[in-house]
């Protein structure tokens, strides 16, 4: 079975409510919000990063980034409003 093609549009952004880089993924059917806390950024880096550096960041790991989305969303492990949450596990085994 060949894999799924996913696609992240090149819409990353600093979500202030989340404390959170968000940005966009589809595959199929489904089209969904990805969110990178600065929490999970901590447990890499030693310290929080400012929303600019997080930004930064993903742009700088994007390719492991969605890596790790994919993988999230291959092991249908998604959050309850069907988005994906990264953490420092996923980020970590990219």
């Amino acid at each position: 079975m060949a894999r799924p093609i996913f696609t992240f549009p090149d819409d990353a952004a600093w979500n202030e409510t989340r404390q959170a880089v968000e940005f966009g993924v589809e595959v199929g059917d489904y089209a969904g919000r990805v969110f990178l806390p600065t929490a999970a950024l901590r447990s890499l880096l030693g310290h929080r990063p400012t929303p600019a550096e997080a930004v930064e960041i993903y742009h700088h790991h994007r390719v492991g980034i969605e890596r790790a989305t994919e993988l999230r969303i291959e092991e249908r492990r998604l959050d309850p409003d069907a988005n994906v949450t990264l953490d420092g596990r996923d980020l970590r085994r990219r």
